[in-house]
């Protein structure tokens, strides 16, 4: 079975063609962006002037090249565009002044075509996995309204999953790809560390990264190759030369492993434990390949990645941001950054130093796990949701949401790539994710993952109700 090419394949070819006009597809995506922000709140900030103002240009000047030719796109907010401020979702920053530059990934898909059309929403500093904030509210799953899309790159998900825009950019420093993509029925992919070149340095300095998700496994390549490649002053960026022996692996492992947990955070609640085996079992007779389990307490003897995650994290982010800064507006802040940049106030030196020293272990664990052609298979998040505002049921208060819900953090700490594909969903309607851990520069391997798992189980590319772009254009 071969699946429909993916939208933006679709809306490039046409605009490149001259079937769509850049201006026509832009127009539309604003229309889509005004009637559905009210409801999902999506829009850090819209920039529709400036988007057709870029669009009319572009038609004038028929260029119409790049790969993302005319494609609608949407920036996090957590990232840099020139001429536009970068909030990150915190009242201190509401008076931010504009950017004088663009990120490296904003500038590469700029680069490539897309017309930005605003930008998205997160949670505050993208530090957690519900997308609501005291500047811009709100941010609701178009699976379901009740319900939070995921954090961080929340708005960016959503707005893809709900046909607004062709692009939206995201960032995963401990899930925040995937855990979006999963709720929201994408494919995602948080790549080896150093695979999308990465400058300044993040708050968050050896785990977090740039890259995409998508509604279909073709985008999602076409997407990672416009961004790939090492930027000057990144110390993690393979080499050129290592570059070249990165091409695509088969598809097919020799191993799988599969774990409900890697860390003991305890059992997994009923609906994910049924869905995860229903997945893993589906993968499984795909790959022809039979699956060895493990227990949480197989992985690490010395220390919980989950744990120092959290501790070196916290720390990095009051470093990044400044302590006198963070003691001087942590009233502004929301309930769940208080609790979060609290905790980096009391990390020590030692504690924040042993735990990146574990790191290492971490590593040597997953190296020699995974070999060079197994699998680990895990949920992408360990919970069947949580509400639009963070809390994981309605008599609850909101506060950072706990640890059990998670189950990302570690391709962070240790840097491997891991792939989320969708494969079924909740009674809730929001859908269910299956995570796939690769060995580290296997990115390309996990691209081709993608495809063959969408070939044989395809998966709706939109929430319910929504007519895409491409439908709209009569390009399908």
């Amino acid at each position: 079975m071969t699946v429909a090419p993916g939208p933006l394949h679709l809306l490039a070819a046409a605009v490149r063609d001259g079937r769509v006009s850049v201006s026509t597809l832009i127009a539309l995506s604003i229309e889509r962006l005004t009637s559905a922000n009210p409801t999902l709140n999506v829009l850090a900030e819209s920039a529709f002037d400036d988007a057709m103002t870029v669009a009319t240009s572009k038609d004038l000047d028929g260029h119409h090249d790049g790969a993302l030719a005319g494609i609608p796109t949407l920036i996090k907010d957590l990232e840099d565009w020139r001429g536009h401020s970068t909030r990150k979702g915190s009242l201190a920053l509401r008076d931010a002044p504009p950017a004088t530059s663009s990120g490296v990934v904003p500038q590469r898909l700029i680069d490539a075509g897309a017309v930005v059309v605003g930008k998205s929403t997160l949670p505050e500093f993208a530090i957690e996995g519900y997308t609501a904030n005291l500047l811009t509210g709100v941010t609701r799953n178009p699976w379901n309204p009740d319900f939070s899309p995921g954090g961080s790159s929340g708005g960016s998900a959503a707005a893809l999953s709900a046909g607004l825009v062709g692009v939206a950019t995201a960032t995963d420093g401990g899930g925040s790809i995937r855990i979006p993509a999963s709720l929201c029925g994408l494919v995602g992919l948080k790549p080896t560390n150093g695979m999308i070149g990465r400058w300044p340095a993040p708050d968050w300095i050896d785990y977090s990264t740039d890259g995409p998700f998508a509604t279909s496994s073709d985008d999602l390549r076409l997407l990672f190759d416009v961004m790939v490649g090492p930027v000057a002053g990144d110390p993690s960026a393979p080499t050129k030369a290592m570059r070249t022996t990165m091409t695509r692996h088969d598809a097919r492992p020799l191993r799988l492993i599969g774990a409900e947990r890697t860390s003991p955070l305890g059992p997994l609640p009923d609906e994910v434990h049924g869905a995860f085996h229903d997945a893993v079992g589906a993968f499984a007779d795909l790959m022809s390949t039979d699956v060895e389990w493990r227990d949480a307490d197989q992985f690490f003897s010395n220390g919980d990645p989950d744990l120092d995650w959290f501790t070196v994290t916290t720390a990095e982010h009051v470093a990044s941001l400044g302590r006198a800064w963070v003691v001087e507006n942590m009233s502004q802040f929301h309930v769940s950054t208080q609790e979060f940049l609290s905790t980096g106030l009391e990390v020590s030196a030692e504690q924040y130093l042993a735990a990146r020293r574990r790191r290492y272990e971490y590593v040597k664990r997953v190296d020699e796990l995974l070999g060079e052609d197994a699998l680990l298979l895990t949920p992408t998040v360990a919970s069947s949701g949580w509400l639009a505002d963070g809390r994981l049921s309605a008599d609850a208060d909101v506060h950072g949401l706990p640890p059990e819900v998670y189950s990302t953090a570690l391709q962070n700490v240790t840097g491997h790539p891991a792939l989320s594909v969708p494969f079924g969903h909740f009674v809730s309607g929001i859908p269910f994710g299956l995570q796939i851990t690769a060995a580290r520069y296997h990115d390309y391997r996990l691209l081709d993952i993608a495809v063959v798992f969408e070939e044989a189980f395809p998966w709706p590319r939109y929430a319910p109700g929504v007519e895409p772009l491409t439908s709209l254009l009569d390009l399908d």
